[in-house]
């Protein structure tokens, strides 16, 4: 039973609450948050108006009785719907950047961020260059990339209208639109044809790479996510095939492609056991992400 709203709780109190809440629920995490304490904080921040990074310096704050209230009540809904806490909120954080978010586009997250945020990347990002996020959904991995590189001019592309309405918003939210240009297609689909003057030294894709196996063995949280995200055929390797056949053309002499695989490393090693790959390291380990030269690709 929760506690009387009456009652004046802290923060910190709320927080300890909440997570209790949580901890017995059989939830799943993943979705910006990796355990039920990062959850309650993520709810707890919401109700006071700060990020969930910044809330751990006010712990003695007060909550309202309305704050403390709607906080429970996220909480119930999070237990009772299974649905990803990102959807409930309608904002996501990734590398202490907040993203609008909505089950029209998946939740943001992605290895691939890290690289972005911690410079990784530099070789491949010449000043005033190009770089093209194949994949974008909810627009999170370009916001990323030209917040870290304001000089470079970020193409941003996805098949699924919806998702890109999602990016729209972030990128206005972020006051990026004269440095993101978004793009509607099917992958390569979304582009002009490519010559000596549209190339791009760096692609960016987190594209739907989960095998048919694991996808069905998925928890509630992430099949409230759109499919079209996530499933990537029997091996996962379906739309991945896809986006490497093609990958040189738009690619300069000296330029990269990145491709967030997950968890499909084998799968990957058997579909493509020929390409020369440069793994990167990321804090899941070095098997999740991958960069393909442009000389590799011919």
């Amino acid at each position: 039973m929760d506690p009387e709203p009456s009652q004046a709780f802290s923060v910190n109190q709320s927080i300890e609450q909440i997570t209790q809440k949580l901890d017995v629920a059989n939830l799943h995490y993943g979705h910006g948050a990796i355990d039920a304490q990062s959850e309650a904080l993520w709810i707890v921040s919401k109700q006071i108006g700060l990020s969930p990074a910044d809330t751990l310096d006010h712990l003695e704050q007060i909550l309202t009785s309305e704050q403390y209230e709607q906080a429970i009540n996220t909480a119930n809904e999070r237990i009772t719907t299974r649905k990803p806490l990102a959807y409930i909120l309608g904002e996501a954080w990734l590398m202490g950047v907040p993203f609008f978010c909505s089950e029209q586009s998946i939740v943001p997250r992605s290895w691939i961020a890290e690289l972005i945020v911690n410079g990784s990347l530099e070789p491949w990002l010449p000043a005033d260059g190009k770089v093209l996020d194949l994949c974008t959904g909810n627009g999170s991995l370009a916001i990323l990339l030209a917040l870290s590189c304001p000089d470079m001019h970020v193409s941003a592309c996805d098949i699924s209208l919806p998702a890109l309405s999602i990016a729209a918003r972030n990128v206005d939210r972020h006051g990026l639109s004269s440095q993101i240009e978004l793009l509607e297609g099917d992958l390569w689909d979304a582009l002009p044809e490519p010559n000596e003057d549209n190339l791009f030294d760096l692609i960016i894709c987190n594209p739907p790479y989960v095998n048919a196996n694991s996808m069905n063995a998925l928890p509630a949280e992430y099949h409230a996510e759109p499919a079209l995200a996530l499933a990537g055929g029997d091996d996962g390797m379906d739309l991945i095939r896809r986006i490497i056949a093609n990958a040189a053309d738009y690619l300069s002499e000296r330029g990269a492609i990145l491709i967030e695989i997950g968890n499909e490393y084998e799968n990957f090693k058997k579909a493509f056991p020929q390409i020369p790959v440069i793994w990167m390291e990321v804090s899941a380990g070095e098997e999740q992400v991958l960069l393909i030269q442009a000389e590799g690709l011919h």
